[in-house]
Parts: C-alpha cells; structure tokens; sequence
C-alpha cells in the first residue's frame, strides 16, 4: 500500500455481520492504515435470531479487546458448553457435542481409541462419562476451566447464549468510540470502474455518494455487491442441506437454565432452544417441501417451554456459498456470503473468519490476484468443512418417521464426508484439523452420537494393558464424578459474574 496513504473502507450494511467487520477493522488497523466507514438503513430489517456461539467467539471478543462480562450484561448473555441432540438418531436418542474433550489419552492412544477397544472387549462404558462439559451440562452447573492444564477441570471450553441485535448494537458503540463511521442511508446504486470492474462508489437514497477502494458486503441474503452487482456464482447445497426456513419465537423463561443449547428434531427439520437471561430463544427450521409454513408455526408454538413473548417470526434462506466471497474489490461476509443453517451455531463464526482472514491478506489500493486467491481458498475451505459436519448430522440417523429423513439418509453425500465416515467405521479414524471448524472431539461426538460405530481401532491402543486401560477409565470418570458437584449452577454463576 502507498506510504500515508489510507485505504478507504467502505462496508454496506449493518447487523451482527457488518459490525463485527466494523470493530475488527478499526480495531486491528491504525488510522494511517485504513479509513472505515460503515453504511446502513434503519428501514431495513436484519435477520438477527441466531443466539448461540462456538468457543471460536471468544477469540473474537479478545482480540478486538471486548470485556467479557460487559458484553454479556448488554446482551443478556449466558454459558454455553456445547449442544444437545434430541431424537436425531432415532425417536428417543440422546446425544451431547461438548466443548471440550471425552476423557485424557492413554498409552499414547488417542482416548476415544482406548474407549473402543474396552467396548470391543465387552465393557461398555458411556464415552459421554468421560466429557467434563457433558458432565456439566447434565447438572446444569458452570464455572470457568481450571488454567491448570493438568487438572481435570481444564479439558474443557465455552461460548455464549446472546441477544443477537443487542450485540450488533454493543459491537457498533465499540467501533464509534475508536473512530468508525457510520452513515445512515439507503443504497439506490453502484457504480462500477469502467476500466477494472471495481467497485467504485455507492449512491444513497439522500442523493449521497459514498467513494471507496474496498467495499464489504454485509447486505445479508440479497448480496447487493458480491451477487447483484459483480455476480459472484452462488453454489447451491439444498439437495445435501434441504432445511429452507425457520420459525423464530422469544418465551418466557421456565424449566431448567442450561449451560447448553437444545436441538430436538421434528419430523420435517428440527427445533433449538437457547436460553437467555431474560428470556428462552426458540425456533423451528425445516424443509418447507415436507412441511407447510402454518404446520410448522404451530408445531413451534406447542413445544415452548414457557409463554410465547411474541408472533413467531419467519426467516427463508438458502443453503450454499459464494464461490468466490471476495470478487475484484469486494469482500463479502455472513450472509451475503453463504449460509448452512443454524444447526451448530458457526454463522457467526464464519463472519469472524472472513474479517480475520481479510486483516492477514489485507489488500493495497489495488488488490492483488494472489491474496484473493488465498482468501476465497481459506474461506471455501471453512465452508466445506462445515459443510459436511452439518450433513453428517441428518445423513446418518435410523429415523422411521417423515420423507425428510429417509430422503437424507438415502442421499448420496459429499465424497469428503463418505471417506470419513469409512475411515471412523473402519478404525476409529476422526478429521483432526490442525486450524478451523470442527475438531477431532467434536466429529467423535456427533459420529457416535448419531449411532456410526467403529470396528476397529488404533493398533496403538494396545501397547498398554487392557487391564491398565480399564483402570484408567475408572479413574477419569470417578475424577469428573467427584469434581462437576463442587461447581456453582449456571444460574448462581450468572448471577454473581454478569447478572
């Protein structure tokens, strides 16, 4: 980039996208560096239902320097140690995704490995024992893991639970009070650079128009810049993703206050319910092709925990990507970028990865092809990943009731998720990603969760004795079983931390 010469940013649109971007570039680049200016129109509605986050959020938050308990008191935040599946292997199954791991490595055997081969031989132990965030979640209990990474209470993580429009709002003082500017207005045109392609500046409805050197599309399903004006290709995944809509209704809060989100499959898609300070989030998506918009409103309403706070409101999308989410001089994120539903809380996280990555390849005045290129790469290859964990979930089940879920689990699948599912048959094989989305321990729990069994193991597992292996099993669950009771309820720690 040209010596005192500032990039101008420009970012179109707001919501939980577009400040995020907002405050991680005022926040990650120096005034000599990059100029922001973010635009949007209070006429425009946001999507803002998503309420549950991944571990990742929280790298976010340091990063741009947010105080943990500040943002949770503005958003009325909770704790979130992982995910509970109801119903999705078949009616009556049960399943956590922890953040965390199931049980410590044994004779330099990966945990899950030595678990396998002690049920190979007959001792059948429930590997969800072996989870101290599952253990947790059970007793509806939190507190912050132990830094010691030798204590059995460190082999753990969490998220939030938060009001997605009060975060937008929180993120957008944040970004204002170091410099962000935002202009409200309409977009009615953009004009492109006759020699480049470029975007080269945004009219506003007030007759206002807006020059930059790099735009970001934060415009939501539309994709004003990324899609209706540059035509970057949208790949379409409903035939392996067939969810399309989603029903979304606040209540009041009752029952149990969990440290986790709840997802309950339905006949036609599945419900969540994510529980706030204030209130109890929930919402049903579903395949409008096997279940009628009034069907699944009611079916959403007659599964409330408490009292409905509101009309259910709808949400239609589309599961898919850009091919390419940064095309010439704009970058798209969240929605304008792609979407797979809801299903394991990573839209927010694929925002976080779009500005993070564009701060590392961070362009000059004119972009060079090699950082788009390794962009789109990293970005694709988040998607992907994503994508075959989602798929994994509504491909492998035994349910017998709905069109829905035979049609998913008689589909043909992406062939990087069927050579994973052979690898864990086979051997107890699971993705071990160095960077990104989803991590061994999640695939292990989803995998078993959903009923796919291995047949085998590591040969390493067996260099030490079963007899020692099964030792070691009872120690680390009698650890987890002693200390998880000592552990403040989620409502007493919210209470004292952040209330």
């Amino acid at each position: 980039m040209e010596a005192n010469t500032p990039l101008e940013i420009v970012i179109v649109g707001g919501g939980t996208a577009g400040w995020m971007v907002a405050t991680a570039l005022v926040s990650g680049l120096r005034p000599h560096q990059a100029r922001v200016r973010l635009v949007e129109s209070d006429d425009i509605a946001t999507v803002g239902v998503g309420e549950a986050t991944i571990p990742a959020m929280r790298d976010y938050n340091r990063f741009v320097g947010i105080d943990e308990v500040e943002m949770l008191r503005a958003t009325n935040g909770t704790f979130k140690l992982g995910i509970e599946f109801l119903d999705w292997g078949f009616k009556g199954s049960n399943y956590h995704h922890p953040f965390g791991v199931h049980g410590q490595s044994i004779g330099g055997a990966g945990f899950h490995h030595q678990w396998n081969r002690a049920r190979l031989a007959g001792h059948d132990f429930d590997i969800e024992d072996f989870s101290y965030a599952i253990a947790a979640s059970r007793a509806d209990r939190f507190e912050f893991p132990n830094p010691n990474p030798e204590a059995i209470d460190s082999t753990y993580s969490y998220a939030y639970h938060f009001d997605a429009s009060l975060y937008a709002k929180f993120l957008r003082k944040v970004a204002e009070s170091r410099g962000l500017k935002r202009t409200e207005g309409k977009v009615v045109d953009v004009t492109l650079d006759g020699a480049s392609g470029d975007v080269a500046s945004i009219t506003l409805a007030s007759g206002e128009v807006v020059k930059g050197d790099f735009f970001v599309d934060c415009t939501g399903f539309r994709g004003l810049l990324i899609g209706q004006t540059l035509n970057s290709p949208f790949e379409d995944w409903t035939h392996w993703l067939p969810c399309d809509r989603a029903w979304a209704v606040p209540c009041a809060r009752a029952g149990r206050f969990t440290p986790f989100t709840r997802s309950t499959a339905r006949e036609a898609g599945w419900q969540w319910r994510i529980p706030l300070q204030h209130r109890t989030g929930n919402g049903y998506v579903y395949s409008s092709a096997h279940i009628s918009d009034d069907e699944a409103a009611a079916v959403l309403l007659a599964n409330l925990d408490g009292e409905a706070l509101d009309d259910p409101r709808q949400v239609k999308f589309k599961a898919g990507r850009r091919t390419a989410s940064w095309t010439c001089n704009v970058m798209a994120a969240g929605l304008s970028s792609g979407f797979l539903e809801p299903l394991e809380s990573t839209s927010i996280y694929l925002i976080q990865i779009a500005v993070m990555n564009l701060l590392k390849l961070f362009p000059g005045k004119r972009v060079e092809p090699a950082l788009v290129e390794d962009f789109n790469r990293r970005v694709d290859m988040e998607y992907d990943r994503v994508r075959d964990f989602l798929i994994l979930h509504y491909h492998a089940n035994t349910r017998t009731d709905g069109t829905l879920w035979k049609q998913c689990r008689e589909m043909p699948i992406p062939d990087s998720l069927r050579e994973k599912l052979e690898l864990f048959r086979h051997r107890g094989h699971a993705p071990n990603y160095r960077d990104g989305l989803f991590a061994m321990p999640s695939w292990i729990s989803v995998l078993l969760g959903q009923g796919v069994t291995p047949r085998g193991y590591d040969p390493m597992a067996d260099n030490a004795p079963l007899a020692q292996t099964l030792a070691e099993l009872e120690r680390q669950r009698a650890a987890i079983t002693r200390r998880v009771p000592a552990m403040p309820s989620h409502a007493e720690f919210i209470d004292r931390h952040c209330a």
